[in-house]
Formats: structure tokens, sequence, C-alpha cells
């Protein structure tokens, strides 16, 4: 499973900008899919995410701003984001969690300390919001 994000650049406050991430590999469905944040000297943060059957959630800091969707059929999912304020300023990582095959079989990594993990992340797209 590789996830492809695009999108991201250089706006103004008050701007918008609509992130794109799609997930390639013989893929037959993916469970949830979400955007993540991280800022300079910050922790990984979750903007939004949304389920395969398009139940949502978003950070408390981007309601009302952004609206994340995806489409099943392509493995991909969107961050609409409006309304843009200095403190987006991020690198902006997709994630897919519960990919699976046409056969029910999930695919997973191995991760850095030896555990199966069923997540897996984009390469971030460098999103900066100027004052």
């Amino acid at each position: 499973v590789q996830l492809q994000a695009s999108g991201g650049g250089l706006v103004q406050a008050g701007g918008s900008l609509r992130l794109s991430c799609a997930a390639s590999g013989s893929i037959f469905s993916i469970n949830d899919m979400g955007w993540y944040r991280q800022a300079p000297g910050k922790q990984r943060e979750l903007v939004a995410g949304i389920t395969s059957g398009g139940s949502t959630n978003y950070a408390d800091s981007v309601k009302g701003r952004f609206t994340i969707s995806r489409d099943n059929a392509k493995n991909t999912v969107y961050l609409q984001m409006n309304s843009l304020k200095p403190e987006d300023t991020a690198v902006y990582y997709c994630n897919a969690d519960g990919a699976r095959t046409k056969g029910g079989v999930y695919y997973y990594r191995i991760d850095s300390e030896g555990r199966p993990r069923y997540d897996y992340w984009g390469q971030g797209t460098q999103v900066t919001v100027s004052s």
C-alpha cells in the first residue's frame, strides 16, 4: 500500500487549499482514512478522519473551516481547507487504516519495534499560510 499526497503550497491567510491523497496497490477497500499535521516543534495531531461509510470527525481547531471527503472507488481522500490561518502551517500527512484485498485479507506492515501495523502513511505535503 502506497499513499501519494498532493495539493500543498503557500497561501495567504483567509485563502483555501485542497489536499488529495490516493492509495495505490491491489486494494479493494479501506476502513478509515484521515489527515494529520505536524508543525515544527510540535507533535503530530489528527486534523480530520473519515470512515468508509462517510462518518467524519474533526479537530476543534478546524471545525467549520475544513472538510474531509473520500472517493471509495478511487481509494482517495481529500481535505478542503478554507479560511486558512497562519497556525494551520504544517506538514500534512494522510493516513489509511484497514486496507484490504478483494479476498478480505488486511495489508499490514512491521514497524520499527517489530509490531504489525495496519495503517499506512503518505509522504507529507507542506502547507504554509502567510499572515
